[in-house]
C-alpha cells in the first residue's frame, strides 16, 4: 500500500447539510480555506439544490465564488437537475456531482422518484456538462444497505454504477449512507462494481454508524481502491436513517493512512484546528476519535 490515496473532503457539503445549525457563507468559506491550508486540495463546497429542501446549502454560489480564486485546488458542487446546473455554471463550477440511489425505497424518500426516474432527470445535466467541458462525478447512495429496503444486492449497485460510467462520469463514489457495511461486504461490493467500472475510478464514501468505516476502507484499499471521501470531524448523517452518524472522519483516515506509511500531505494540527472551529460553530464536539484524543491531550497539557 505504498501508492497515494486521493482524499475528497466532503465536510462543507455532505457534512454541513445535515446539521441543524446553518453555517454562514463567510464561515463556510473560512472552513474550506482552513481545510485547503491543511493540505486537502479537493473539497466538496456546496449544493445547488432547493433552499426549502436543504436550507443549510443556501449561498453555495457565494461560497464557490469565495474560494475559486485559490490556485491548485478542485471544488465540487452537487447538482440535482438542469436548474441547479445552470446556477452552478453561473457561479463558475468546473466539477459537478450527480447522485442516484441503489435502493428504490431511499430514492423515493429522498428525491420522490424511482431510481430510473432519477437517472432520467440528470441525463440532460451530464449531457450539458460534457458539451461545456465540465467534469461530472457520480454518487450512489445506500450501496451496502437501506433504511427502507434493508439489504441492497450488489447487482443493483453495479447497474447504477454502469449507467453513471456509461453516461460519462469520470468517477463513481459508492456511498454506505447509513453505515451498515462490514469489510467483507465492502470488499465484495468493490469487486462486483469493478467488473463494470475500473477500480481506480471508484471512490469509497463510507459512514461510520456502526464503527466499521475504517475497516471497510482498509478492505477496499486491499482490493485496489485509492479514492476516499471523508469529512472533517466526522460531520454529516442521514435524515432518513435514525441514529446514522456522519461520514468517516478525515482525521481518522489520515491517522490510519500515515500509520500505513502512506504520505497524505495533510497537516494534522491544521486539520484539527479547522475541525475544532466548525465544531464550535455547530455547537457540538467532533465525533472523530483522533480529534477527541488530540483535543484531550492538548487540554491535559495545559
Amino acid at each position: 500500500m505504498s501508492d497515494a490515496v486521493r482524499i475528497i473532503e466532503v465536510g462543507p457539503r455532505d457534512g454541513l447539510q445535515n446539521e441543524k445549525i446553518p453555517i454562514s457563507v463567510a464561515d463556510r468559506i473560512a472552513f474550506i480555506e482552513a481545510l485547503i491550508g491543511a493540505g486537502l486540495h479537493t473539497v466538496e463546497v456546496g449544493a445547488f439544490v432547493s433552499p426549502k429542501a436543504i436550507p443549510q446549502m443556501v449561498g453555495s454560489d457565494q461560497v464557490l465564488r469565495g474560494v475559486s480564486h485559490i490556485a491548485g485546488s478542485e471544488f465540487h458542487v452537487l447538482v440535482p437537475n438542469e436548474k441547479g446546473y445552470e446556477a452552478s455554471q453561473a457561479a463558475g463550477a468546473k466539477v459537478i456531482a450527480v447522485f442516484a440511489s441503489a435502493s428504490e425505497g431511499f430514492s423515493r424518500a429522498n428525491i420522490n422518484c424511482s431510481v430510473a426516474e432519477s437517472i432520467e432527470r440528470f441525463k440532460p445535466v451530464v449531457a450539458r456538462a460534457k458539451a461545456d467541458g465540465i467534469r461530472v462525478r457520480g454518487y450512489i447512495s445506500c450501496v451496502l444497505g437501506c433504511p427502507f429496503d434493508g439489504e441492497v444486492k450488489p447487482q443493483a449497485v453495479v447497474d447504477v454504477a454502469k449507467m453513471l460510467w456509461d453516461l460519462g462520469c469520470y468517477e463513481v463514489s459508492l456511498g454506505d449512507t447509513i453505515g451498515v457495511g462490514t469489510p467483507m461486504k465492502a470488499r465484495q461490493l468493490l469487486r462486483a462494481v469493478a467488473g463494470s467500472v475500473p477500480m481506480e475510478k471508484l471512490a469509497m464514501h463510507f459512514h461510520d454508524t456502526y464503527g466499521q468505516a475504517l475497516a471497510n476502507l482498509y478492505a477496499g484499499m486491499e482490493e485496489g481502491a485509492r479514492v476516499i471521501d471523508s469529512a472533517a470531524g466526522g460531520l454529516g448523517g442521514c435524515p432518513y436513517a435514525p441514529g446514522a452518524t456522519g461520514n468517516v472522519a478525515t482525521e481518522d483516515v489520515i491517522y490510519m493512512l500515515e500509520g500505513l506509511g502512506m504520505k497524505t500531505g495533510v497537516d494534522m494540527t491544521k486539520l484539527l484546528a479547522a475541525t475544532n472551529e466548525v465544531s464550535r460553530l455547530i455547537g457540538r464536539p467532533p465525533v472523530s476519535r483522533v480529534a477527541s484524543a488530540l483535543n484531550a491531550k492538548t487540554r491535559a497539557a495545559k
